[in-house]
C-alpha cells in the first residue's frame, strides 16, 4: 500500500479510532470490514461521512481505520472525529470549514462515575420509612 496522506486519532465516550487516509476512490476499511458491514445504521454512516462531505473530498481518499472500545454510537463519533483530524493533517486549508461545522471538537460527554451508597451514578436505593 502507498504512503498514507494523513493520520488522525478520534475519540468519543470510551471509543478510540485511529484513521489513515490513502489516495483512493472513497472506500472504507474499518477493522477489516466495509462501512456498510461495520455500521449498518444509516444515521451512523451519515455522521461518519460528515467531515468528508463538508470538505468535498468523499471520492478522493481511501479511509483505513482501527476502532477499539465503546459501543457502536461512540465508535461512529470517534471515527468521524478521526477522519476530520486526518483531513486537516492532509490539507491544512480544510481546518476552517471543519471547525465551523464543529467536527474538530472532541465531544467531552462521558459516563459519570458510580458513587458509593448509590445504585448508579445518581440513582438512589428506594427509601424505606421502616
Amino acid at each position: 500500500m502507498p504512503q498514507h496522506l494523513g493520520y488522525g486519532t478520534g475519540r468519543r465516550k470510551e471509543a478510540v479510532a485511529r484513521v489513515w487516509l490513502y489516495p483512493g476512490d472513497g472506500g472504507f476499511s474499518i477493522n477489516g470490514k466495509t462501512l456498510e458491514e461495520y455500521f449498518p445504521r444509516p444515521t451512523l454512516r451519515y455522521q461518519i461521512m460528515q467531515p468528508l462531505e463538508v470538505s468535498a473530498s468523499a471520492e478522493r481518499y481511501l479511509v483505513k481505520a482501527t476502532i477499539k472500545g465503546g459501543g457502536i454510537s461512540g465508535q461512529a463519533g470517534a471515527l468521524s472525529h478521526g477522519i476530520a483530524r486526518a483531513l486537516v493533517d492532509c490539507d491544512e486549508t480544510l481546518r476552517t470549514d471543519l471547525k465551523k461545522a464543529g467536527l474538530l471538537r472532541r465531544d467531552p460527554r462521558m459516563k459519570e462515575r458510580k458513587k458509593y451508597g448509590l445504585k448508579k451514578a445518581r440513582k438512589r436505593p428506594q427509601f424505606s420509612k421502616r
